[in-house]
């Protein structure tokens, strides 16, 4: 009875030695050599635009401590005043230690938490990794810088695709340790910005993607990134879905979206003799391009019945205006500003800009990403029609 007595009371007195309650942090911080000065917390901007600075403190004899809640994993930064870089880390509940070399910043310890302490050894490894592979790479690039300018002033596509295959080639051990981590480690944070950024390589299919992401933890899979892949992945399949019914001959999909000044246009009711339903955005340079050519477009032909209205896959309203100014845009300008996210974009299954769709009268469709010669020819034919 005694030795149950006896375990209880230290299983309590550990528990109460826990600085923090559920849901809280504590980073316990060093600056080695740095008496006094500021600590800044930064985190993303939940608008996606650059860090967000949300706390501040002094240095008192080395030593710093910030605490506040955690409502999920998320990376986060470390800054110290007048000291070079940053510190990443994985903001969470529980305990963190963190301490700063202000020499060397990439040489900073973290650690305390689970997911810190997985970070630590990813970073550890994918740090030797590149090590291995430094010399080799910078003498690829020794070696091929001339030739890869060369392709590129000459746009020898057939070279510039070589070079980069044989680079890849190179990276190919860091390249695998990070995609690989996420199946061997399905509960730490990294693995789900790692399945995350897989989005963004053409090594992956949506298929493989999502195999990996359903061997994560539910943990994860609830994050604000392991819901950004579900999202995702149900867009993928919904564009994928619109291809198979939104084709030549069939009636474009009616929507509606705000314009700049906020009020509700609908393509019904911009449809002319020929309507042509233009995807574009500030920041898609071909999209910018290819704009001199629709403006032309427009002025020879909207008298006679041609009606554009363009849809942006934009998320700032401020630079999605900008442009249309910029470009001299007159005709109908909507957006969600969604980005590729937009529905409309969803509903035509558009996966990349520039992409148009050149309707009729009757609002079939009647031609799909033509350009140039071609698509003035084909527009002139729509409206010689009677």
């Amino acid at each position: 009875m005694k030795k149950v007595l006896l375990l209880v009371t230290v299983a309590i007195a550990l528990f109460s030695c826990s600085k923090v309650a559920d849901g809280e942090y504590l980073i316990t911080g060093k600056v080695k050599g740095l008496k006094t000065g500021l600590v800044f917390l930064q985190k993303e901007n939940p608008n996606g635009m650059g860090l967000l600075t949300v706390d501040t403190v002094k240095i008192v004899d080395e030593k710093f401590e910030i605490k506040g809640k955690a409502d999920e994993p998320a990376i986060s930064l470390i800054e110290i005043q007048k000291v070079n870089g940053k510190v990443p880390f994985i903001l969470e509940e529980g305990e963190i230690s963190i301490e700063v070399d202000k020499d060397s910043i990439f040489k900073s310890k973290i650690g305390g938490t689970y997911n810190n302490d997985e970070f630590s050894k990813f970073n550890e490894e994918s740090g030797k990794i590149k090590k291995g592979l430094q010399k080799k790479v910078m003498d690829f690039q020794m070696k091929n810088m001339a030739k890869m300018n060369e392709a590129s002033q000459k746009k020898d596509t057939a070279t510039i695709n070589s070079l980069r295959k044989q680079y890849d080639e190179l990276q190919k051990g860091i390249t695998d340790y990070t995609f690989d981590y996420p199946k061997t480690h399905p509960k730490s944070f990294i693995s789900v910005l790692i399945v995350q950024a897989m989005f963004s390589n053409p090594k992956f299919k949506p298929a493989d993607i999502e195999a990996i992401y359903t061997t994560l933890d539910e943990s994860l899979r609830k994050t604000k990134p392991g819901k950004k892949i579900k999202e995702n992945l149900e867009n993928i399949k919904k564009q994928e879905k619109a291809k198979t019914t939104v084709a030549v001959g069939d009636v474009a999909p009616d929507f509606k979206a705000p314009n700049p000044e906020g009020k509700m246009v609908s393509l019904k009711e911009s449809l002319g003799k020929a309507t042509l339903v233009d995807f574009w955005a500030s920041w898609c340079a071909p999209c910018r391009q290819a704009n001199p050519e629709v403006v032309a477009l427009y002025s020879e032909l909207h008298a006679k019945g041609l009606n554009i209205i363009s849809v942006s896959l934009d998320n700032d309203a401020a630079k999605w205006k900008e442009a249309i100014a910029k470009d001299k845009l007159t005709w109908t300008q909507v957006s969600n500003l969604k980005e590729m996210d937009d529905p409309i974009a969803l509903q035509y299954g558009v996966t990349q800009i520039p992409s148009t769709f050149l309707l009729g009268a009757d609002g079939k469709i009647v031609a799909i990403d033509l350009t140039g010669e071609a698509l003035k020819a084909k527009i002139n034919e729509l409206l010689a029609a009677k």
